[in-house]
């Protein structure tokens, strides 16, 4: 098994338990993971402390213009999304470990998706519809947020998420939720507490016998 374990908080996890919940958590996930296939062989990428770069206009020109006509800068940026992609089949396992900012994704989680995505590489379009070729994957998806946001209408990230990952063919998502944590230390407990419960139970569910 092969396990990609993409943080994308910009706080970094310090000694001392302060810092990135969401790193913290995805730490845990994955070595609960580990724990039940001990040859897992795990990749970190960090978007926190390893930016990407966004899809600008030179962005864009580099991707339409032929291969064998682009700059030396061109082919070196396209290049760049490439090797994220073919990280990303290497894996069989995702782990993401996704802050809420704002209402919405990490800016460091959508330059990835931007990366990613690419029609005749990651999804096509057929006459029956778009299809993703990025299928059989197991995608975990840790969400930290400040306020309770599951199940409610403010809750932009899982429906986005969803959608994005399905579009590129990975539908086999399991989200931990770990919400409440900017209301006092109490409810932070109890939301860590309770993400901490969730990730337990997966792991349960999946060692009981079919």
């Amino acid at each position: 098994m092969n396990i990609l374990q993409i943080n994308t908080s910009a706080r970094r996890l310090q000694d001392n338990g302060q810092g990135s919940h969401s790193t913290r958590l995805a730490n845990e996930l994955v070595a609960a993971l580990r724990e039940h296939q001990p040859a897992a062989q795990l990749n970190v990428l960090d978007l926190g402390q390893q930016s990407l770069p966004e899809l600008d206009e030179a962005t864009l020109q580099a991707l339409f213009t032929p291969v064998e006509q682009r700059s030396e800068a061109q082919a070196a940026r396209v290049a760049q999304d490439m090797a994220l992609i073919e990280q990303v089949k290497a894996q069989d396992v995702l782990v993401l470990a996704v802050p809420m900012i704002n209402f919405g994704i990490p800016t460091q989680l959508k330059h990835w998706i931007d990366a990613i995505a690419k029609a005749g590489v990651t999804f096509r379009y057929t006459a029956n519809g778009p299809e993703g070729l990025l299928s059989g994957k197991k995608v975990y998806i840790v969400l930290t947020r400040g306020g309770i946001y599951r199940d409610q209408p403010a809750d932009t990230m899982v429906p986005y998420l969803k959608t994005v990952l399905g579009f590129l063919g990975m539908t086999d998502l399991h989200f931990i939720y770990a919400e409440g944590l900017a209301m006092g230390p109490e409810a932070e407990a109890r939301g860590l507490a309770g993400a901490r419960e969730q990730i337990a139970a997966l792991f349960q569910a999946e060692a009981q016998p079919a």
